[in-house]
């Protein structure tokens, strides 16, 4: 697995609902970034996740070559860049079982999206590093 040569901040953030237990919503999204250590913040309708670490940036571009969505991936990206941020919405049943699905629209993920944040003063950098194809 190779790390990206840039500095990137991933922040995924999901709303709870009351019937929903925040502790699995949180396992869900570790399974997005691999990463155990990420700081967590846990409220009453929503959980947050946010992570530096370039192993959890590899991991998500190893999911996307994976489950062969990189070119849906680089549309939603570019269609949702603001600055220096880029932004997916991911299934969040499938975040559970420990796989990617990009959601065009929150209707699909039935319990709400889980929102996939990508901060990088290289964005475009980091978006070609995530949705490169390799030859």
């Amino acid at each position: 697995m190779s790390l990206p040569e840039f500095r990137a901040r991933l922040t995924l953030v999901a709303s709870v609902s009351p019937s929903e237990d925040p502790a699995k919503v949180v396992g869900a999204m570790r399974n997005v970034l691999g990463d155990d250590q990420a700081n967590s913040a846990i409220r009453l309708s929503s959980v947050k996740l946010v992570s530096d670490d370039g192993k959890s940036l590899a991991r998500l571009r190893d999911a996307l070559r994976d489950r062969h969505v990189r070119s849906a991936s680089r549309r939603q990206l570019l269609l949702k860049t603001s600055g220096r941020s880029a932004s997916l919405m991911l299934n969040r049943q499938a975040a559970a079982a420990g796989t990617i699905a990009i959601c065009g629209s929150p209707e699909e993920s039935p319990l709400g999206p889980i929102y996939l944040t990508i901060e990088s003063e290289k964005l475009q950098a980091a978006i070609d590093w995530l949705t490169a194809y390799e030859g």
